[in-house]
């Protein structure tokens, strides 16, 4: 119950602060240590091996020094404890950062800013932007979004809830290992095999939960045609993971998703995800962040409703144990 306890005053810290500049944030010692590696074993021969390794090295070092940092705020109290896992937590999920995010693109896509909003819209995605419209900087946004609803927040939430912090810190690490190394092009192809497979593994259970709840909530009288489209989409998005938050979002907002994207002048086409009933339009911007914000504060009740149900069947059953 102390993971839940810490991951909510996670939330209400995220929700007052975001992400602090000038906080030490533990995200930037990642990235700095996994650069560490890529420089110095991303060569010669055996990368996959060295790729691993590589992981594998990052993986332990944080969830080493998470765990002792967490050990020993117990150690000293169980207020003090939570208190930890709270901060700790609190810079693996980005609610705020993310909804900020986005409307710093909406707002110059509102007042028909369209080279502010490619700008904006070009700090939160990897795809080129110059030449994006109104509809495509909509779609873009919309889709880092629902993807980053899973991998930003909800996920690290699930983890928490099951492991406390280090775990929370340990999925945060896979996936800045995956942002950084996990490409399939021909730098990172063996060597960031590891990174990708993991990041794939760790989000296949957080971002099917993340979609369906999502679609259940929102999902109103439009309920059954969502989830149409989530079960009939969801697999056809090039990611295992991410097409599910994809295609629930498309389905709540009755638009269509993927197509073109052009990255570095290379041009991507991906499967479309849902049904034009409506075209792209900023608004949409707007009711995506605050479908991100029900669908974090459902999730977060579920897991309570979760732990309060295993703690019940626990002491339920040293009751009878005792009888």
């Amino acid at each position: 119950m102390t993971h839940l306890v810490a991951l909510t005053l996670a939330l209400f810290l995220d929700a007052l602060f975001g992400d602090p500049r000038w906080l030490p944030h533990p995200v930037r010692g990642m990235g700095a240590l996994i650069a560490y590696f890529d420089r110095r074993w991303n060569q010669g021969s055996d990368r996959r091996a060295k790729g691993v390794a590589a992981v594998a090295a990052v993986l332990a070092i944080v969830y080493g020094l998470s765990a002792l940092i967490v050990h020993i705020g117990y150690a000293l109290s169980v207020y003090i404890g939570a208190a930890v896992e709270a901060v700790l937590i609190f810079t693996a999920i980005a609610t705020k950062s993310l909804a900020e995010a986005a409307e710093d693109v909406r707002r110059p896509l509102e007042a028909g800013d369209l080279p502010a909003a490619r700008r904006a819209l070009s700090m939160i995605v990897g795809r080129d932007t110059e030449r994006l419209d109104e509809a495509g900087i909509t779609r873009a946004c919309v889709e880092t979004v629902a993807e980053n609803t899973s991998d930003g927040v909800t996920a690290p939430l699930f983890y928490a809830a099951i492991g406390g912090a280090p775990l929370a810190l340990l999925y945060r690490a896979v996936n800045t290992c995956d942002s950084m190394i996990g490409y399939k092009n021909e730098k990172y192809r063996e060597f960031g095999w590891a990174a990708a497979r993991l990041d794939d593994v760790l989000n296949y259970i957080p971002a099917r939960l993340t979609a369906l709840v999502m679609v259940f909530a929102y999902g109103g009288r439009r309920l059954r045609r969502s989830l149409a489209v989530l079960f009939r989409d969801a697999r056809r998005h090039p990611s295992p993971n991410s097409g599910w938050l994809e295609a629930a979002m498309a389905g709540l907002l009755g638009v269509q998703l993927g197509g073109t994207n052009t990255y570095g002048g290379i041009v991507s086409e991906r499967p479309t995800l849902g049904d034009p009933d409506v075209s792209l339009r900023s608004v949409h911007i707007r009711r995506a962040v605050s479908i991100m914000a029900g669908t974090v504060f459902t999730f977060t009740l579920l897991l309570w409703i979760g732990g309060m149900i295993i703690a019940l069947a626990g002491a339920w059953g040293e009751s009878t144990r005792a009888l």
